[in-house]
């Protein structure tokens, strides 16, 4: 860049600066444009987010069982607990006694008086395995007790070892705990041969426990099971058995999970508010109100929000049963123009006629029902090629582009004229600065001394 100082030609010193600022007005006015839609655009993709979250929220409510969520109820979850199904749980109620537990096959050594001083020898484990007999070795660095629960548990033979802490004998308190990854019959393990030599002391296996199935009841009918989480026994329910309780019956039922129900109902609900009260936010309009870059009046958000009230308030004639209307349960527009949501009045309607519940709400899951058709409606609102959301995300991304593109053009031409100018008016001062000095001299010529020395 071309600097030049004080002027000879007597204009101002940032004559070029004001000349640049001046061409620059066009500039911020086009950068002021594309701030403004560049808000509209933030706007937009608000709306877009919170009608993506509505849609979201009612696929919570429409399952492939149609509106419905089950939960499990124990009699006693200190002996028998369990997760349902809401895809394959049945309702119902029955009587479950856990008459033994599945157990693994376990044993215990002799107490030690602690767990990684007192030395066991050097030798080894020896297992019998489907691949053969398997030992694992125990050297100068690892024969402690904990060191040989950690050679077991990194032999991979398909048992684990642990340190149990046994306080009824508190000078040996220290115990070897070896057993089988799996509960049940069919998982039986042979338990391992010792050989050890010059050792602190002994060790031997105190007490051993074979593998076996347990034995439930249901309904009066008995099962052995393999494991203490059984399936198949209640339909699509998971029974955790937690502690053997024999002669004693818990009941266990499968029924509507109305909290659940009426939460999703109000997730629902909160989301059409969110939408509802985005559009009001920008529909308050007063004499500060900069229109250019907000949503105010924009005919989207009054087609969205027309479409939507008109879809909540309207009955749904192809849906079986008596509900043909939201409000009959108790969902309804306030005076302020947003939902309120009567958890009681839901409750009521879902205890008192679940299937009308549901077939106003699911419908058939397609076209018709509550849920399909505002789910087919915000899908329209957000269809990629047509939808009226995309579309003027669209519009303004590519207006944006545009000015960008404007911009970048408007700024390499004034920076392309910048230069020329400075250019310009540093020969303009050279040259000046040069007729300034040729006046010099001819003053200097014509000043007395000198022409007079000459005529004299």
């Amino acid at each position: 860049m071309i600097n030049f100082g004080g002027m000879a030609s007597g204009l101002p010193p940032n004559i070029v600066d004001q000349l640049v600022e001046a061409e620059r007005i066009p500039l911020r006015t086009l950068e002021n444009r594309k701030g403004k839609s560049e808000d509209r655009l933030k706007l937009v993709n608000e709306l877009d987010t919170k009608l993506r979250d509505m849609r979201g929220s009612l696929q919570g409510l429409a399952s492939t069982r149609g509106f419905s969520d089950v939960k499990l109820t124990s009699g006693d979850p200190n002996v028998v607990q369990g997760v349902v199904d809401p895809t394959a749980g049945v309702t119902g109620s029955w009587n479950v006694e856990v008459v033994s537990l599945a157990q693994r096959a376990a044993a215990i050594t002799n107490g030690f008086p602690d767990k990684d001083r007192t030395e066991l020898g050097v030798g080894y484990f020896e297992f019998e395995t489907p691949d053969g007999d398997k030992e694992v070795y125990i050297n100068g660095e690892n024969n402690t007790l904990q060191g040989a629960a950690d050679a077991i548990n990194g032999s991979g033979l398909g048992v684990r070892a642990s340190i149990l802490n046994d306080r009824k004998n508190p000078d040996y308190p220290y115990k070897l705990v070896i057993s089988g990854v799996n509960v049940g019959g069919e998982n039986k393990i042979s338990y391992p041969t010792l050989y050890f030599l010059d050792g602190d002391q002994d060790l031997y296996f105190d007490e051993e426990r074979e593998a076996k199935n347990g034995v439930v009841k249901v309904d009066g009918f008995e099962f052995e099971v393999a494991e203490n989480k059984v399936e198949d026994v209640i339909p699509g329910v998971t029974l955790d058995l937690k502690q053997a309780s024999p002669g004693r019956q818990v009941n266990v039922s499968i029924k509507e999970d109305m909290e659940v129900v009426s939460g999703k109902v109000k997730d629902f609900v909160d989301g059409v508010n969110n939408v509802l009260q985005f559009i009001q936010s920008q529909n308050k309009l007063d004499e500060n109100t900069d229109t250019s870059r907000t949503l105010g009046g924009d005919g989207l958000l009054r087609s969205i929000e027309s479409r939507l009230r008109r879809l909540i308030q309207s009955p749904q004639f192809l849906v079986k049963g008596p509900i043909k209307r939201l409000n009959q349960l108790g969902i309804e527009f306030n005076r302020n123009g947003t939902l309120k949501y009567d958890q009681e009045r839901f409750n009521t309607a879902l205890l008192s006629n679940p299937q009308a519940v549901s077939g106003f709400l699911v419908g058939d899951g397609f076209s018709t029902g509550f849920i399909p058709s505002m789910r087919n409606t915000v899908s329209n609102f957000l269809d990629g090629a047509f939808g009226p959301v995309s579309l003027r995300k669209n519009s303004l991304q590519n207006k944006i582009r545009q000015m960008d593109d404007r911009i970048a053009n408007k700024e390499r031409m004034l920076a392309a004229k910048e230069v020329s100018l400075r250019r310009k008016f540093a020969n303009l001062e050279t040259t000046m600065s040069r007729l300034k000095g040729q006046m010099a001299s001819v003053q200097g010529l014509g000043g007395g001394g000198g022409l007079q020395g000459l005529i004299g």
